[in-house]
């Protein structure tokens, strides 16, 4: 028998935070707390960030920007989003994002049914001791790769300029 699904809110400072590809994640919903429905993070990235060029097979993610801008690479094409913006990355398409802006920015990361982001993540991060950037450094590409492939996450390359 499942557990019921009960009503649940987060305050800003509320949530598990990590340290992650030198990104704050703060976990504000997980599949588990959902139903099975979504997990969403938000995420406070440094200037010149990006991911690598990757494909979700079981997720689908949704992104909403809440300050600075992202430039999203799906499939070939750029989508420069601000504040205020929203995009839908559907699973299966290649895809990859940028910080775009001279300064940090932030977003709500929205994934369907969540586990596979959310779960690779919470492997591969670090408990974030503030709630503040980290202090810059290499990811370990090999841990990332194995994990990405446990959660069925391909990494494809850099990400195109």
């Amino acid at each position: 028998m499942t557990a019921k699904l009960l009503p649940r809110s987060l305050t800003m400072a509320e949530g598990p935070a990590f340290w992650f590809l030198n990104n704050l994640c703060i976990i504000k919903a997980t599949t588990e707390s959902t139903g099975g429905a979504f997990s969403m993070v938000y995420e406070i990235s440094p200037p010149g960030h990006a991911t690598p060029y990757h494909l979700h097979h079981v997720e689908d993610e949704a992104f909403y920007v809440l300050d600075g801008e992202f430039t999203f690479i799906c499939d070939g094409v750029k989508s420069v989003v601000g504040p205020g913006g929203y995009i839908f990355l559907p699973r299966g398409i290649p895809h990859g994002i940028r910080v775009s802006s001279p300064v940090p920015a932030t977003m709500l990361i929205l994934a369907t049914p969540g586990t596979g982001f959310v779960g690779m993540m919470e492997e591969m991060a670090e408990p974030a001791a503030a709630r503040v950037l980290p202090e810059p450094k290499e990811p370990d590409l090999e841990k990332l790769h194995k994990l990405c492939a446990k959660y069925q996450i391909d990494i494809i390359g850099p990400l195109p300029a």
